[in-house]
């Protein structure tokens, strides 16, 4: 019976997850290349096939760990897109409609999640409840990966797109930070919240605003799909 929730929980999660990142990536070589850097494309990753944007790790075992250690979470990535942004005709600007296009992926793929649900009563009764949960945890994924990309930290999308909006003199300082921003979100996402637990305080802030953006982000999809 274990065995049997977990395949289930399986097939349920990791397929939408999959999907989500692989379309996300693919969507920024896709921008890349009509606004003519050509990188991705040489390679085939322009292709929303997603065995073209597995990574062993990132889409695979990170997910399966998580799911398998019953954490309250799911995430994972696929292999970044190569983009040489100095290939692009317009550089700063055209790297903010690379940056975008993984989010808006998402928000689109979200938004087709909670369009379907308006076709269950039209699926098999043996398959329904597998469809439903897929469907809902993928408007769920989708909606957590645009949040969450969008953060202003390089080199996530939202990073990018400050990088390519704001003024010089604070736009420079930012982009030097890409190579720490990792870093630096495992120790805002993690590192804080668990320091600040030891002294009795929250400091789990950038979550609890991820949380807050998303569950609104969610209820606005919901409302213009007419699934509320």
């Amino acid at each position: 019976m274990a065995s049997n929730l977990t395949l289930y929980s399986a097939s349920v999660w990791v397929l939408p997850l999959l999907f989500a990142i692989t379309f996300h990536e693919a969507a920024h070589g896709f921008v890349a290349h009509r606004l003519g850097d050509n990188t991705a494309f040489e390679l085939g990753r322009v292709s929303f096939n997603p065995l073209r944007h597995i990574d062993p790790f990132g889409t695979v075992l990170l997910p399966a760990m998580l799911l398998l250690s019953h954490s309250p979470f799911l995430f994972g990535y696929a292999k970044p897109v190569p983009v040489n942004f100095r290939n692009l005709r317009n550089p700063r600007l055209d790297m903010v409609w690379v940056a975008l296009a993984g989010p808006a992926t998402n928000i689109v793929l979200a938004l087709a999640a909670a369009l379907a649900f308006h076709a269950l009563p039209l699926a098999p009764a043996v398959s329904a409840q597998w469809i439903a949960d897929n469907l809902k945890n993928a408007l769920v994924i989708n909606v957590v990966l645009a949040v969450f990309n969008m953060m202003p930290i390089p080199p996530l999308d939202g990073g990018r797109v400050a990088v390519g909006l704001l003024p010089r003199p604070l736009a420079d300082p930012l982009a030097r930070l890409e190579p720490f921003g990792m870093l630096i979100l495992i120790g805002i996402l993690i590192l804080l919240p668990l320091a600040g637990s030891q002294f009795g305080l929250n400091l789990d802030v950038i979550s609890a605003i991820m949380r807050t953006l998303t569950g609104y982000l969610l209820w606005l999809i919901l409302l213009l799909t007419g699934n509320t």
